[in-house]
């Protein structure tokens, strides 16, 4: 599958997308051996509750197991309560988060795949000071179908997180501040 926009474009893109205030956006060195071109970054939430990574992978000649040419590859952590890390539907709950981000961002792709993990944990002996604490893990990939959209895959990445990390919605209309616009 050819793209009529280059990779440098789609970086532009990706680039361009301003993030709420309380997100930090970091751009990272990419995986090298994956894929001929690779682009990826972190998010983490200002208070430290939630962190995320994506991948972006492109490979012109495409790979079977992608169905297409790019691939989007996602890691979220977030920090939550222990009665949410003990509902046995929080797994469901978490890849609906993710469906329904891509679904947001009207993201066309195939091949989505992914795990959701939940983990509690309890300190005990030398640790037992610390506080219990949970988490819920969301690890996915998917191909994006449309390589002039692929920001918005990004922007429903930052969804993700946000979800994740149980960030109130910006209302529709409402333009959220940015780091930039807060320290001038």
């Amino acid at each position: 599958m050819a793209s009529a926009i280059s990779f440098e474009e789609i970086l532009a893109d990706i680039r361009a997308i301003t993030a709420r205030v309380e997100l930090i956006l970091e751009e990272i060195p990419a995986p090298q051996k994956l894929a001929p071109f690779a682009f990826a970054m972190t998010a983490d939430t200002e208070d430290e509750i939630a962190t995320a990574r994506l991948v972006l992978l492109h490979d012109p000649a495409g790979q079977e197991g992608w169905g297409g040419d790019f691939r989007c590859v996602t890691f979220v952590r977030a920090d939550v309560d222990h009665e949410m890390a003990s509902d046995p539907m929080v797994a469901n709950v978490g890849w609906s988060w993710l469906i329904e981000s891509l679904e947001k961002f009207g993201c066309q792709y195939v091949q989505p795949s992914g795990t959701v993990t939940r983990v509690a944990s309890a300190s005990f002996g030398t640790l037992g000071e610390r506080a219990d604490d949970s988490e819920l893990e969301v690890r996915a990939s998917w191909t994006p179908t449309d390589p002039t959209a692929i920001a918005d895959h990004v922007r429903a990445w930052l969804d993700l997180l946000e979800r994740c990390a149980g960030l109130e919605p910006i209302p529709e209309g409402v333009t959220p501040l940015t780091r930039s616009q807060l320290s001038k």
